[in-house]
């Protein structure tokens, strides 16, 4: 191990046993679901935190979503929407935050680094509303795994099934953002994106996997797309791909998943261009795309395609709406922990 990725193992270490002896962590008057990652990079974790608050709202809860809204500008605690669409901009909540916003009709969510005094505004809002407001009867952590600050009732860890934990190492050498033995703290353990990997992947990670928790179930999961959607928020049905040659972009920690998507659904990918993740794109990126797509439909990822509501955009411009999907076993399990 590099001296980075050793100092970086050691700060682990002292913060684990900072909040083993002196730190408290905080608790909500309400059940907490932490949905994050053992990893760096795109696990799909907004498309399970989508699924996950669809079925509690099935169920019978009132589920509010916390998140950090990574990259998101805003500072403080901010509402990204009260359950009708996204209040602040991509630039402020953060690319993720909007696309849940877009997605969930009746679901708060939240923007804030600490997600107890996220919860407790959620709280404080239904109380003072003017309005008939539910408070939130469970809370949600996007990306929490690691937030220690906040207790939680379930932790759900998502691995990806095309590439699980890297090099094996702790950043920054690796992908890791903890060793694997921080894999017991996990109820419920989530191989994502199993449709996409090589033949014998899936039992590999799952024998990985239990030499560190034997007790949490593991379930695997795949990201289908289901369809397009346009600028103006138009659904397309996801047979119009089926041989349409096409440019596609985007700015993802994963765009070879996002590829091989495209490919599956029978497009022909003419020219595909990649940019960082979270990438904040300029009218200059927009005007470059259209002038290489040479009239070819452009299509994109949701993630991507919020981020460009302020631009001007050709009209050939849709973006592939990918749907977490996973047994009813799974809920059965996660929801039969939280006691609901």
């Amino acid at each position: 191990m590099g001296i980075l990725s050793a100092l970086y193992g050691l700060a682990l270490k002292c913060r684990e046993f900072g909040y083993d002896h002196f730190i408290k962590s905080s608790r909500l008057p309400a059940r907490v679901i932490c949905i994050g990652n053992l990893t760096l990079g795109g696990t799909g974790k907004t498309p399970a935190v989508i699924a996950v608050a669809q079925e509690a709202k099935k169920r019978g809860e009132n589920p509010c979503i916390l998140t950090r809204g990574y990259k998101g500008k805003a500072k403080d605690i901010s509402f990204v929407s009260r359950g009708d669409g996204p209040l602040l901009s991509p630039a402020e909540a953060g690319d993720e935050a909007c696309l849940m916003a877009n997605a969930l009709s009746r679901v708060t969510i939240i923007k804030g680094k600490d997600r107890f005094r996220a919860g407790i505004a959620a709280l404080d809002n239904a109380q003072l509303a003017i309005v008939n407001i539910q408070p939130p009867t469970l809370f949600i952590m996007d990306d929490g795994f690691q937030h220690w600050k906040l207790q939680r009732d379930v932790d759900i860890v998502l691995i990806d099934a095309t590439n699980p934990f890297g090099n094996e190492k702790l950043f920054p050498e690796g992908i890791l953002r903890e060793p694997f033995n921080a894999l017991d703290r996990a109820h419920i353990i989530v191989i994502t994106k199993a449709d996409m990997a090589v033949p014998g992947a899936v039992q590999s990670i799952t024998g990985k996997v239990k030499q560190y928790n034997d007790k949490a179930p593991v379930f695997s999961a795949s990201h289908k797309p289901t369809g397009l959607v346009n600028f103006a928020g138009e659904s397309i049905e996801l047979n119009s791909l089926r041989g349409k040659r096409i440019y596609a972009f985007s700015g993802i920690a994963n765009p070879a998943y996002f590829q091989s998507s495209l490919m599956k659904c029978g497009a022909h990918i003419v020219e595909f261009k990649k940019y960082r993740d979270h990438q904040i794109y300029t009218q200059t990126d927009i005007d470059e795309i259209k002038k290489e797509a040479l009239g070819l439909e452009i299509v994109t990822t949701e993630k991507d395609l919020v981020k460009l509501k302020e631009l001007k955009v050709p009209d050939n411009i849709s973006a592939l709406r990918i749907e977490f999907s996973i047994n009813s076993e799974f809920y059965d399990t996660l929801f039969h922990l939280i006691g609901s």
